[in-house]
């Protein structure tokens, strides 16, 4: 069982790895060429003293040795990527198994009654161990020491120890992939904001994270051990209530029961748009409170901007417009991290028509009197309006925040304005996936989310990775103004979301022509 899981997950495995080494080897090749000693310790006096810089990155010790301000800079965001790659790894291998009736097969062979969830935690330790393998290359490769290589690879395995286990524990509460992913999304946006406010308040309470403790091991500046006895000794814990609650369910079912529905379906339902909107709102919901409260973060932190600056009015010379656009830059970076996630949130809900065509609920729908264009395209339609739904909501969370701690709630309306202005970039990239949707189902998912990869990596890293502008072009998020650092330019929206209708127009004309299924 575990060589046919690794067989079905090899390749996105391999990918998972390839992409995460490369990023931790870009990010230890820029910092070494770009920060020298003198540099680093104007390094530590700026952005070790920025809440806002600490919060998104880490704590500020790492910055006593190049080294470690390589994993200031990316181990978050390698965290994050561990944690999801776990999650599809063990997802894939248990729930959606048995959503597709497979699970049905493999038991029916002389298994145990845990070896699926063994098989899938094995799995998961298999990519794991790529994934570190792939980071302590690039971490030698690109000259840093051996020994905090070693320990920032194991702090990797580490996060995906946790989150595996974790997924294994969601994967017995709900009945559906999408709601154990849910689950498990929820304790990596968690595990992210207590490290973030530990590192802040350096109260100790990043100790609460899996994420935190990785980086608690200060790779290349004390080389700590014994954090990593923490995830070995949570994930121990989370398998065993894990396999605790494996024996106590049905194979195709969640500890969790559904509550019953109702007699007779809504009115609403009698179309394909209302049919979408019932199946994603949850979905939705989910992700605009979620992004709402990670803007709310961002926005608690723009007031130290000033007093930064004015406790380090040199860098001010680094910034576009001088110290008078240092809180304009700040609002413009973290509405593009916003926009990036709202347009995940629209890549997973357009993608979630290729899982329900593969599920055979497609078939279902198109035996009434709806039509390929308008099951497509109500679904193409719900994932646009709760992309703006979610960017939003991330908006609003940062424009309240801001407001409550400088006291004044006139920029509430302009910060979400600016909010709405990346929409036609979030647009694009959800077009793209109704495209890849349209072309094919097999295909669909690893097209969409190879251009968010792309465009995502473009956007958050470019600058850092120092990207030539050439590598960025095929971005969204590379032709519109950052707002509010820069001006609204209406006609490259109207191009955005020209582009993005275009795209969407496509995607439903091939979408009538192919085979269902394939």
């Amino acid at each position: 069982m575990l060589r046919f899981q690794l067989q079905r997950q090899a390749v996105s495995i391999l990918l998972w790895a390839l992409t995460i080494g490369t990023l931790v080897g870009y990010q230890s090749w820029g910092s070494q060429s770009l920060y020298g000693p003198e540099a680093l310790a104007g390094l530590r006096r700026t952005m070790g003293g920025n809440a806002a810089v600490v919060a998104s990155s880490g704590p500020p010790e790492l910055l006593d040795s190049i080294g470690g301000e390589v994993v200031f800079e990316i181990y978050s965001y390698v965290a994050v990527a561990v944690a999801l790659m776990t999650m599809f790894v063990v997802t894939r291998a248990t729930r959606v198994e048995e959503e597709t009736g497979r699970a049905e097969l493999l038991t029916s062979m002389p298994a145990g009654r845990h070896a699926a969830l063994g098989t899938a935690l094995a799995c998961a330790a298999v990519a794991s161990a790529a994934v570190a393998a792939a980071v302590l290359v690039a971490a030698v490769v690109t000259g840093l020491p051996w020994a905090g290589s070693i320990l920032l690879a194991a702090s990797v395995v580490g996060v995906g120890v946790v989150f595996a286990a974790l997924t294994a524990v969601a994967v017995q509460l709900v009945d559906t992939a999408a709601g154990a992913r849910g689950i498990v999304v929820a304790g990596v946006l968690l595990a992210y904001a207590l490290r973030a406010v530990g590192d802040v308040t350096g109260n100790g309470v990043s100790f609460a994270s899996p994420i935190g403790w990785g980086q608690q091991t200060l790779p290349f500046v004390s080389d700590r051990w014994w954090p990593l006895a923490l995830p070995m000794l949570l994930g121990a814990a989370l398998v065993a209530v894990a396999v605790t609650l494996a024996g106590r369910r049905d194979l195709g079912s969640g500890v969790i029961a559904h509550r019953r529905g109702r007699t007779s379906a809504a009115s609403s339902l009698k179309s394909p748009l209302g049919l979408a909107i019932r199946l994603r709102r949850g979905l939705v919901l989910a992700w605009a409170a979620t992004v709402f409260a990670l803007g709310a973060a961002y926005g608690s932190f723009a007031d130290s901007i000033d007093e930064f600056l004015a406790d380090n009015p040199d860098i001010a010379d680094f910034l576009p417009r001088g110290a008078e656009s240092a809180t304009d830059a700040y609002l413009a970076t973290t509405l593009t991290l916003l926009a990036v996630l709202a347009s995940a949130h629209g890549v997973v809900s357009v993608l979630r028509s290729a899982h329900e065509e593969r599920d055979g609920l497609v078939d279902v729908v198109l035996t009434a009197p709806s039509g390929r264009a308008r099951s497509l395209g109500a679904a193409a339609a719900v994932a646009f309006g709760g992309s703006a739904a979610v960017l939003a909501a991330g908006g609003l969370g940062e424009g309240l925040a801001y407001g409550w701690v400088r006291g004044d709630a006139s920029r509430l309306p302009a910060t979400v304005a600016a909010a709405l202005s990346y929409l036609p970039a979030v647009s694009i990239l959800v077009a793209a996936a109704v495209l890849a949707v349209g072309a094919s189902r097999t295909w669909a998912a690893a097209a969409a989310w190879t251009l968010f990869a792309y465009s995502a990596i473009a956007t958050v890293f470019g600058d850092s990775f120092r990207l030539p502008d050439w590598s960025t072009v095929a971005s969204p998020f590379d032709h519109l103004p950052q707002v509010p650092l820069e001006s609204t330019n209406v006609p490259s929206m109207a191009v955005g979301l020209a582009v993005a209708a275009f795209l969407t127009t496509i995607g439903v004309a091939l979408f009538c022509r192919r085979d269902i299924g394939r």
